[in-house]
């Protein structure tokens, strides 16, 4: 699935070619996606002109004139931008055609994506108001990370991955954080003390970071607006290299099952 890393490098990826671009038309070729595309949607954004290209955790925000369009990759699409005469593959089921004489093209293999049409503030959506702090911004701080951990027995590494409490922190993602932190996934989160919540925040920080700079992970079908793979899995630690050396320590990486996920970690460099 598309982490926020994979959405952050897909926004930054489409936003030059459609902020202040006019819509000629939405194309709904398959409306059956997670929720149906409304039938009125393709009249509501006619004409209307893309004033910014957000991201809230995992969704992308297109505003318009009088609206918004919020998209969700599912677990398998992809946005790309493309002449508008390039021949539509399978999987290809939206395309937002701009006065550029480009498109905006969503393809979902799985269909497991979704788009709406807000007129309402998006932060009032149903699928965003009760969405967390982002790990990359101010709200999400040692103090924040030390708070929510007090009094949970649940182990960081599925707290981290609570979009209740901070957004967009996947399992590659979270296994790397902690790693990088030195603190072992499995470990409950009331245990961890201060300065151990000041390292997994940065840690958090500097792999989101890191991965969107080398374009997300390349994992199934991800691939970015130009159409190309991201390159940080060559960068990974952990995540799935059980059994491999440790790439400090050289220890055996080991690999279990938390919450119905792969979990990796250096039983060395983590405790």
């Amino acid at each position: 699935m598309p982490e926020l890393p994979e959405v952050e490098t897909t926004r930054r990826g489409i936003e030059p070619h459609v902020q202040g671009r006019r819509v000629v038309q939405l194309a709904v070729h398959e409306p059956r996606l997670r929720w149906p595309v409304a039938a009125d949607m393709p009249s509501l954004v006619a004409g209307q002109q893309v004033t910014a290209v957000r991201r809230r955790a995992k969704y992308l925000l297109i505003d318009l004139e009088r609206g918004s369009l919020l998209l969700h990759l599912g677990m398998s699409g992809s946005l790309r931008v493309m002449s508008a005469t390039t021949p539509r593959l399978t999987h290809d089921h939206l395309d937002l055609e701009l006065d550029s004489g480009q498109t905006l093209r969503f393809n979902d293999p799985r269909r497991f994506g979704s788009l709406h049409y807000l007129t309402e503030d998006p932060a009032q959506h149903l699928l965003l108001r009760k969405l967390a702090p982002e790990p990359l911004e101010d709200a999400f701080d040692a103090d924040y990370l030390y708070r929510v951990t007090r009094k949970r027995q649940v182990a960081i590494k599925l707290l981290i991955m609570n979009s209740h409490l901070v957004v967009g922190v996947g399992n590659i993602y979270a296994s790397e954080a902690l790693f990088r932190a030195g603190i072992r996934p499995g470990r409950a989160a009331k245990s961890l003390t201060r300065a151990e919540c000041t390292r997994l925040v940065k840690a958090i920080r500097a792999v989101l970071a890191m991965a969107i700079r080398f374009g997300g992970t390349t994992l199934r079908d991800y691939v970015g607006a130009d159409g190309k793979p991201g390159y940080f899995r060559r960068k990974l630690y952990v995540y799935e290299r059980g059994g491999e050396p440790c790439r400090r320590c050289a220890t055996p990486i080991r690999h279990r099952v938390q919450g119905q996920r792969s979990t990796y970690f250096c039983p060395q460099c983590q405790r």
